[in-house]
């Protein structure tokens, strides 16, 4: 495959598009499934989606792209009313009502794909793409379809940007202002089961939870701020689309949909482990640090108890001394001489009290600081 086919080929060009789109948008929406806590819900509205897909089928007959995805529409629109329901008007959580819900409608659109592939009828060939998602069979119309929902959906975000925001963070604080809370509330859910919807055809029932999801994961490692995160969440969606293609068409045989969530997966596995401030390399980094001043500090603390006895606070001292003190190692002993904390002078040690920045402290007022905040702190 060459760069240029992206440009030449139709369907790969028609494909990665729509992909990329389906990416943004899966990406965008997403970031508000994760910080309401609601990571399941995309999850469950994908598989409550399919019996809806078999009915619209079974009523009309035909394997039409937008008739199956506005029964898929309505069925996943009827899960998540049933999920409120459930979780508002039992003593349920959320986790049982989304488990409940997903179990009983996939179970039941199973049933129905079964029923149908029984049926004399030689179009009910294909309808098992919507499982596992088929981004070859997307067409231009699709894309629009996409980009126009892409498209609103942001022009909605923007235009309640500010009350989506408290809503996110502070429900009762929202209710209090006199927002319709609800209202908010359906229609984040509407657009994210609008954008599920939409990404069945590509990555299938099975997958669409992992697309939704993956970008917003792993947005949420690298920033604190809302519209960064989903901006970033955008972006990581994107990017999945793209080189998910782009490496599903470099070989033969490999479904597009699972290759787009694996890359996505990849760009949270990047983001736990590299993102600055909660990614698990610097962390560990940080804890190293934190450990190595600790030390430091605790030893420097050891050494004032031991020089504050003398009337002359550089007095050298033998080295052999620190073997009592268990934090002792001679790695910290050359760290405080490179901070002018201690002088050493072959086998003795030292407090400095005169350094050449009259702005730092000496090593033993440094020290007498450590010994009076520990012993206070005991």
């Amino acid at each position: 495959m060459d760069i240029t086919d992206f440009f030449t080929d139709y369907t790969l060009r028609t494909i990665t598009l729509g992909t990329a789109i389906l990416g943004a948008i899966c990406g965008m929406l997403g970031s508000f499934a994760v910080l309401r806590k609601e990571s399941l819900l995309g999850d469950a509205i994908s598989h409550a989606a399919l019996p809806g897909i078999a009915l619209a089928f079974l009523i009309t007959g035909a394997k039409d792209t937008y008739t199956l995805l506005l029964g898929a529409l309505v069925s996943g629109l009827l899960g998540t009313w049933w999920i409120r329901g459930i979780t508002s008007k039992t003593h349920l959580k959320s986790d049982t009502a989304l488990g409940l819900i997903l179990s009983l409608f996939f179970g039941f659109g199973m049933l129905l794909l079964t029923f149908i592939q029984k049926m004399p009828n030689a179009n009910q060939a294909g309808l098992d793409k919507y499982l596992f998602g088929q981004a070859a069979t997307l067409l231009e119309s699709d894309v629009w379809l996409m980009a126009g929902i892409t498209g609103v959906s942001l022009i909605i975000l923007l235009l309640f940007w500010k009350e989506i925001k408290l809503l996110l963070f502070d429900a009762d604080y929202t209710k209090t202002l006199g927002f319709n809370t609800k209202f908010l509330d359906v229609l984040i859910t509407s657009f994210i089961v609008l954008a599920i919807v939409v990404g069945l055809q590509t990555v299938g029932v099975v997958l669409m939870s992992a697309m939704l999801l993956a970008p917003a994961a792993a947005a949420r490692q690298w920033t604190n701020k809302l519209s960064v995160m989903v901006l970033l969440s955008a972006i990581f969606g994107l990017c999945s689309g793209v080189f998910g293609t782009a490496i599903s068409a470099s070989q033969n045989n490999l479904s597009t949909g699972p290759v787009i969530v694996l890359v996505a997966g990849v760009f949270v596995l990047i983001s736990f482990i590299f993102s600055p401030n909660r990614g698990i390399l610097f962390r560990q980094l940080r804890l190293i640090n934190n450990r190595r001043d600790l030390e430091q500090h605790k030893t420097l603390a050891f050494m004032y108890g031991i020089a504050k006895n003398h009337s002359d606070k550089s007095h050298p001292h033998t080295i052999r001394i620190l073997n009592n003190f268990q934090g002792f190692t001679r790695k910290t002993l050359g760290r405080l001489e490179e901070k002018e904390y201690i002088a050493i002078q072959g086998k003795l040690w030292s407090m400095t009290e005169k350094i050449n920045d009259i702005n730092t402290k000496t090593g033993y007022q440094k020290a007498e600081n450590l010994y009076k905040k520990d012993n206070t702190d005991e």
